[in-house]
């Protein structure tokens, strides 16, 4: 849903396609085509230029939630986490498991 995301983000700026087009340097037609998801595959560089524009990282566009940082407690929590030994698989299990017990 990357097109969403570049909609959504570029309205709540009050930018208009074809500002965001002459701002960021890509083609109006295919902002429009990402934006109602008939694109579904934007190279990295697009999504550099748009995400430039509209002030944010590449992952926002990527995530749902990218424009909003790890604080520094689960960055240390999950880097002891990989660095346990535990697999993703394993991880998915305990967060099942405790899903379930709440």
């Amino acid at each position: 849903m990357i097109g969403y995301r570049v909609k959504s983000l570029r309205e709540e700026r009050k930018m208009s396609i074809s500002e965001l087009s002459t701002k960021s340097g890509v083609a109006k037609s295919y902002i429009s085509s990402l934006e109602r998801n008939l694109q579904t595959n934007p190279t990295i560089l697009i999504l550099e230029k748009i995400a430039g524009i509209l002030g944010i990282k590449v992952d926002a566009l990527l995530y749902e939630q990218g424009n909003t940082s790890m604080d520094e407690e689960w960055l240390q929590i999950m880097e002891d986490v990989m660095g346990s030994g535990i697999s993703k698989e394993e991880m998915r299990e305990f967060i099942q498991v405790r899903k379930c017990s709440v």
